[in-house]
C-alpha cells in the first residue's frame, strides 16, 4: 500500500486536534503525518511546488496526487472508518465555494482554537506514524 501523508500546521490547536480525530478513525495506519514546519513538510512542499503562504493549514499527498485545503480534508474523510466517508459526497460543491469556507475558518483558527508554542510530540505508539 503506497502511504498517505497529511501535512499538518503543527502549532495550530484545531489543526492538531483534526490529526488526532484522524488516528482514531484511521485504524489501519493508512496515513503518515509531517508538520508543515518540519524538515519533511518543507521538503514535500517544495517538491509539490506548493507555496506554504497560500496553504498553510493541510495537504494532502496521494500516490504524488497532492490535494490542498477542502479537497484534502474531505479526501482524508473518505478514508475514514464509520459513516465519515459519506462527507466525500461534498465533493459535488465546487472547489472555490468548499475552500472559501474552509479559508475563513482557516483565517480565524488560531483566534478561535488557539496556537502552540512548538509542533506537537507524538506518544511513543504513534512516533512511526510522524515524519521528522
Amino acid at each position: 500500500m503506497q502511504e498517505k501523508i497529511i501535512l499538518f500546521d503543527g502549532v495550530c490547536n484545531l489543526c492538531n486536534g483534526a490529526i488526532n480525530f484522524i488516528i482514531k478513525h484511521d485504524p489501519k495506519a493508512k496515513f503518515k503525518f509531517a508538520a508543515l514546519q518540519g524538515e519533511t513538510g518543507k521538503r514535500l512542499l517544495a517538491k509539490h511546488n506548493i507555496n506554504p503562504k497560500e496553504t498553510d493549514s493541510i495537504v494532502l499527498i496521494d500516490k504524488n496526487k497532492v490535494s490542498v485545503k477542502s479537497s484534502a480534508a474531505l479526501r482524508i474523510a473518505k478514508d475514514l472508518n464509520n459513516a465519515y466517508p459519506l462527507l466525500y459526497g461534498f465533493m459535488i460543491i465546487p472547489n472555490f465555494i468548499r475552500n472559501a469556507v474552509y479559508d475563513f475558518i482557516a483565517a480565524h483558527r488560531y483566534k478561535w482554537f488557539g496556537k502552540k508554542e512548538s509542533c506537537m510530540l507524538p506518544t511513543p505508539e504513534l512516533k512511526s506514524r510522524f515524519l521528522d
